[in-house]
C-alpha cells in the first residue's frame, strides 16, 4: 500500500524501509545509528524484520516512549516478544 495517512497514523512499509535502508547502509560503516519510534502507529511484519537487520548488524539505539513502541522494540530485540 506503501505510505499514507490513515485517520492521522502515519503509516510506512517494510518494503519502503528496506529501500531506504539499501540506501543509506554504506554511509553507516562505524557511525553510531538511532532509530526514533516514538511517532510510529504500525509495522507490518517485514518493517520488524528490516529493524531487527539494523539493530543487530549496527547496534543501533531504538527509541520507545509509548507502550505499543516499547512493544515493538521488544519484539525487535527478542526482549520478551509475546509481552
Amino acid at each position: 500500500r506503501g505510505s499514507g495517512r490513515r485517520g492521522g497514523q502515519k503509516r510506512a512499509s517494510g518494503r519502503q524501509l528496506r529501500r531506504v535502508w539499501t540506501e543509506t547502509s554504506e554511509q553507516v560503516h562505524a557511525r553510531l545509528v538511532s532509530i526514533d519510534l516514538r511517532n510510529v502507529t504500525y509495522a507490518d511484519e517485514d518493517g520488524k524484520q528490516v529493524l531487527r537487520e539494523i539493530e543487530k548488524k549496527t547496534g543501533a539505539s531504538l527509541t520507545a516512549t509509548t507502550p505499543w513502541t516499547k512493544h515493538l522494540v521488544a519484539q525487535i530485540c527478542d526482549e520478551n516478544p509475546n509481552g
